[in-house]
């Protein structure tokens, strides 16, 4: 009868524990939130398939290992979350799954966030198998897409697709005990497109705080995809200790691994390929007690900060927010093939005077066709010992711990395994960091130097890993109506209402002051048009704090129009009004200015009022109606007249406008080329003045050597009296027509070039501000008048 009894209570147990875990189906937010209330260990809520707005959806309660809450879609994908709608877990052992968050409008601060409030937070809770895409909150908050709170959290197997506002796309928090030492696990997400901010507080995942960066976290994050992760240069931002992030993916994502704050982070088995992609970076070290080790990097095409690896200087006395010291640190059995330059000491400056020490760089491997600027030593490298590192160079350019290597590859798909071939490479140097593994996890029985086993059989994790939902969701980028906004003059005003302007946006701007004290990057198509009837300006604040060097850089796949404004290079001591995007960037992109006064830009450190950097490509740059007046020099596209074949702009068109007072060249277009029959440039300039422009014995007004096309028609040029030869055009594609040169030299013309109806009289300026002609110019008589010369009158 005894155990009778002990079977019937058993037999309770058992039916109680299955009736508390059977599904409770819902069907509505109120059905949801009476249901949320009752739920114990075990329970499971499931959501119908459907659209839920405005859902202010709180997963809460206290389950336990083994028999958590659960709240899960009816089928993972067919639940959308939409509007103003947010996602708060807290509790314990809370799991949601499922979701797909998508055509928002949200007016809170976080998506999904692991806490209720201050003191109900999340611990050992998961948020998994969802999606957010393209959740765009309201104008003007600053929003996370994740917020980690709490301790021992998951977020894994999601896709995160399409942030394009401020703010980083996932946070790791560590504000208040509760959240220290937190062992959260970030694991098999998709963290898709994310857009160039423009400004600082677009990572796509941010652990810690300046505030908090010398406190432990311990978070893991592993096996992640990060593709086209391009919010800024930091894509993840390790700002706490003893994280570790391994065997993740980043495809094509420009900006790097930062260690930016924290100690003894773990940096180990993860691919970086860039495929050539300008910015794409690797790993960028701060702080102290790192090791990295076991990564692979091919195709990165960054440099500086955005380098395959750099190893920061540090400032003296450095404050939380600023830059720790390198110490301690470890860099091992790294393999970094056709990628940017490793650099060590980067960023030396006035204020960052503190080279690395106690770090070690040993058993790597680089390999790049190029055999130029490989290794960077920015500044005093005693402190970093270099050992048995390989490199693929010639030997006279290697330098200390960098031996010069043949190495023999073989390929896995597309990927090189150094062969067993290269027994050189088994010469390394280990000591108790040196990892007892490869990149892919097999043991490294004949130790050598690179990520790889010799003749590996293997791939790394990183390059076969299955991250995202167990679904796949069908995200299509929501297609965005253009704005027309009137901007009021003030400081930053003109930023802010780029920042929030959709492409294709047009900015009318007021008379006033336009006042900048950042940069400011054009990061997709936008229109400027100044008051017409009055005096729009914009320039650097007066009384700036950081100088800054240009206005506005024109990024990749860009198209920036601007009209009716005065840009002044008076405050800042500026060097340009505006900049092509950043060195080796291919992507083409446009300018075209039309009505426009670029005055005071005098900075002689090389300065310009335009400048493209080298290796970048404008598909049209169009300068119409415009004046450019005091300025050092003019347009400047001449940084790669020492690379055989390359030039910055397809097209440059120069029409009705007047360049007057300017130091060197108006116009400095080159190209280095045996013969500029190859195609290959196109430079236009009609009915234009150009008055005192580089007045020296060898100045050149105009400068087109090896441009394939060059057209001069119906221009002026005037008052350089110490030229001797203002143009010099080569080539039968090159001439000059129908223009009047006076004092200012002699046209030289080469190679089949032409030259014709040139005069080489005094224009008699009536006004020379505006360069109209007196009644006796030889501009208005009719024998020589073949085309309007100079300005077109309006």
């Amino acid at each position: 009868m005894k155990n009778l009894h002990h079977i019937v209570v058993i037999l309770l147990l058992f039916l109680s524990s299955f009736i508390a875990a059977q599904e409770v189906f819902v069907s509505s937010i109120s059905d949801y939130n009476k249901t949320i209330k009752t739920a114990k260990p075990g329970s499971v809520i499931v959501l119908k398939n459907g659209v839920w707005n405005d859902f202010k959806m709180n997963a809460f309660g206290d389950g336990i290992k083994g028999s958590p809450i659960i709240v899960k879609a009816e089928t993972p994908g067919k639940v959308f979350i939409t509007g103003n709608s947010t996602l708060n877990i807290s509790g314990n052992y809370v799991i949601v799954s499922g979701l797909w968050f998508k055509d928002g409008n949200p007016s809170f601060k976080s998506v999904v966030q692991f806490r209720n409030d201050a003191k109900e937070y999340a611990n050992n809770c998961r948020f998994t198998n969802s999606t957010i895409s393209y959740y765009k909150v309201k104008e003007g908050i600053k929003d996370h897409w994740v917020d980690l709170w709490g301790k021992n959290n998951r977020v894994d197997h999601n896709n995160f697709t399409g942030k394009t506002s401020p703010g980083t796309t996932l946070v790791v928090w560590l504000k208040g005990a509760e959240h220290i030492e937190n062992r959260h696990r970030i694991d098999h997400n998709i963290f898709g497109n994310r857009p160039e901010l423009g400004t600082n507080g677009g990572e796509t995942i941010r652990i810690g705080t300046s505030a908090n960066s010398m406190k432990s976290s311990k978070t893991v994050v592993e096996s992640n995809v990060f593709l086209n992760c391009d919010g800024e240069i930091e894509i993840v931002s390790n700002k706490s200790g003893d994280n570790i992030f391994r065997e993740n993916l980043f495809l094509e994502s420009k900006g790097t691994l930062t260690l930016r704050h924290g100690n003894n982070a773990l940096v180990e088995n993860n691919v970086f390929l860039g495929n050539g992609v300008s910015k794409t970076g690797g790993i960028r070290i701060i702080n102290e007690g790192h090791i990295i080790r076991n990564n692979l990097l091919i195709g990165l095409a960054g440099d500086g900060y955005r380098g395959a690896i750099v190893v920061m200087n540090g400032v003296p006395n450095s404050p939380l927010n600023r830059y720790h010291q390198v110490k301690n640190v470890d860099i091992q059995n790294n393999t970094i093939i056709n990628s940017g330059p490793i650099s060590f000491g980067e960023g030396k400056d006035a204020e960052k005077t503190l080279a690395p020490i106690n770090t070690n760089f040993s058993n790597n491997i680089i390999y790049n066709v190029n055999s130029a600027n490989n290794i960077i030593f920015a500044d005093d490298v005693r402190g970093i010992s270099f050992h048995k590192n390989y490199i693929h160079t010639l030997p006279s350019i290697a330098k200390n711990g960098f031996i010069p290597t043949q190495i023999d590859w073989k390929e896995i798909g597309s990927f090189p395994i150094p062969t067993a071939n290269n027994i050189a490479l088994t010469s390394v140097f280990k000591n108790k960091k040196s990892p007892t593994k490869d990149i892919t996890k097999k043991a490294r029985t004949l130790y050598a130097a690179g990520a790889f086993n010799l003749d590996s059989k293997k791939l790394p994790k990183a390059l076969t890993l299955r991250a995202g939902p167990g679904w796949t969701p069908n995200i299509i980028p929501p297609v965005q109506d253009a704005q027309v906004t009137v901007v009021k003059p003030g400081l930053e005003t003109l930023r802010k209402a780029i920042s929030s302007a959709v492409s294709g946006s047009t900015l009318y701007l007021q008379t006033g002051e336009y006042f900048l004290e950042k940069k400011i990057k054009i990061t997709k198509d936008i229109t400027i048009i100044g008051d017409k009837g009055g005096a729009t300006i914009i320039a650097a604040n007066k009384n700036i704090k950081k100088p800054i060097d240009y206005l506005f850089r024109v990024e990749e796949n860009v198209t920036f129009k601007m009209s009716h404004v005065f840009i002044d290079g008076k405050n800042s001591n500026l060097k340009y009004a505006i900049v092509s995007p950043d060195k080796l960037q291919g992507a083409s992109y446009n300018l075209f200015v039309d009505t426009v006064t670029f005055q005071n830009f005098k900075n002689k450190k090389g300065g310009s009022v335009f400048k493209a950097y080298n290796g970048t490509k404008a598909d049209t740059l169009s300068f119409v109606n415009s004046r450019f007046e005091n300025n050092y020099r003019g347009l400047n596209l001449s940084y790669d007249n020492k690379k055989m074949g390359m030039f910055n702009a397809n097209f440059i068109i120069v029409k009705n406008s007047a360049f007057k007072n300017i130091e060197e060249s108006a116009i400095n277009y080159v190209r280095k080329i045996p013969n500029n029959m190859i195609s290959g440039g196109d430079l236009l300039v009609e009915n234009c003045v150009f008055y005192n422009v580089d007045n020296r014995e060898k100045g050149k007004i105009i400068k087109a050597d090896g441009i394939h096309r060059v057209k001069i028609v119906n221009s002026v040029f005037d008052n350089s009296y110490k030229i001797k030869t203002p143009i010099v055009l080569k080539g039968i594609s090159q001439q000059i027509s129908n223009c009047l040169i006076n004092n200012s030299g002699y046209v030289k013309i080469s190679q089949g070039a032409r030259k014709s109806d040139l005069l080489y009289k005094s224009p008699k300026w009536e006004d020379k501000t505006l360069f109209i002609p007196s009644k006796e110019s030889a501009l208005l008589k009719e024998k020589n008048k073949k085309a309007t010369i100079g300005l077109l009158q309006k």
